[in-house]
């Protein structure tokens, strides 16, 4: 049992149940190994949402607003630790929600879909296709979700298909604790945050943030800018 006033109570908790979860086969074992890269990038920026990752979280809850078919591109990981949270976006937003993972069955995709749904999140359901040009499991997508979408938001992603989204003209926020990731610096709008602080603040800055022209806030932001703060961030607790 973890002490509640241990200091890292909370970040010893997200791994006890990734744990869980992967022992049933909702994670991955590869995920865990993901987890624990993105988790020593946040002792990197003192396990904090910094000033810049905040912006960055506002702007996204702009660009949500601004898009006409937003989804939510979910996998294991990201269901384990935050379907409360994705389904407080999604109630705020009308966001889609769509499973979409790399080690794909269809026992697992389903499981997925199930904890989502019992934590109150409606998924995307029906015949996937390979609407994305990748050769691996990911490139499945559904066609009245992903495959049709204006904006994408994913968290703890691939690369390679962040790029491949952005090469199809999404508009592609990215939540990833890596700055030096290819998802961070091919995202249109990259969130260098934890994936449990940024969709409470999404969701919160959608009550306040105006829609706008999606194109046009896209093309406006500078993507390296939040990658070169939050390198920053990171050199100076090291200094």
């Amino acid at each position: 049992m973890i002490p509640r006033n241990h200091p890292r109570y909370r970040s010893l908790k997200m791994r006890e149940s990734l744990a869980a979860a992967a022992r049933s086969g909702l994670v991955s074992f590869e995920g865990l190994a993901a987890h624990g890269r993105g988790e020593a990038f946040d002792y990197l920026i003192g396990e904090r949402t910094t000033a810049s990752a905040a912006d960055a979280e506002r702007l996204a809850a702009q660009l949500i607003l601004s898009a006409v078919r937003p989804v939510f591109s979910v996998n294991g990981n990201c269901a384990a630790l935050a379907a409360d949270e994705i389904a407080a976006l999604q109630k705020r937003t009308g966001v889609a929600v769509e499973v979409n993972l790399f080690h794909r069955t269809g026992e697992r995709m389903q499981q997925v879909a199930d904890h989502l749904t019992a934590h109150g999140v409606e998924v995307l359901t029906g015949e996937c296709e390979r609407l994305v040009p990748l050769e691996h499991d990911r490139g499945l997508c559904l066609p009245e979700g992903i495959g049709s979408a204006d904006l994408i938001l994913v968290a703890l992603e691939d690369g390679d298909r962040c790029e491949a989204l952005r090469k199809m003209g999404r508009v592609v926020i990215a939540i990833d604790l890596n700055p030096l990731s290819r998802t961070a610096r091919l995202a249109t709008l990259p969130i260098i945050d934890e994936l449990t602080r940024t969709l409470p603040a999404i969701t919160e800055a959608c009550g306040t943030e105006m829609a706008g022209d999606l194109h046009t806030l896209a093309a406006s932001i500078d993507n390296q800018k939040f990658l070169a703060d939050a390198l920053r961030e990171m050199r100076e607790r090291l200094a």
